[in-house]
């Protein structure tokens, strides 16, 4: 089964972390996601709330700049991976957690609706404008 696994994390806490903090997490977080390779999918690391746009519908919909709560920790990323059941989705999760200071995951089974399909250029430019 497929599942989300959503990255929550202080956004105040995180993005204060130095360069080499911050280099330290994500190659631990890297070790993690090469063990889990041959069950990972798309992973992606959120820019921060103040990048958000948010889009309240109404008669007009609204058009927001930032996030559309105040909350102690926000989205920061999320993986999509495929594991045999929620047991083992919570070891991936575990070892996330052990790699990666704060936070919590949220794990949702996930349900398609449509198989959609991204452009090559499209995935390498966002890769390399958040690198």
């Amino acid at each position: 089964m497929l599942y989300a696994v959503l990255c929550y994390n202080s956004e105040d806490a995180v993005f204060s972390w130095t360069a080499e903090q911050d280099a330290k997490v994500m190659a631990d977080l890297g070790q993690v996601q090469q063990r889990w390779s041959h069950k990972l999918g798309p992973t992606a690391r959120l820019m921060p709330t103040t990048a958000a746009t948010t889009l309240r519908k109404g008669d007009p919909p609204l058009v927001i700049d930032g996030p559309f709560a105040e909350t102690k920790e926000q989205l920061l990323g999320f993986y999509l991976v495929n594991c045999d059941d929620l047991d083992e989705v919570l070891t991936f999760c575990k070892e996330l957690g052990a790699a990666n200071p704060g936070g919590a995951y949220e794990v949702r089974p996930l349900h398609f609706f449509s198989n959609g399909v991204l452009p090559a250029d499209a995935v390498s430019a966002r890769v390399s404008e958040s690198a």
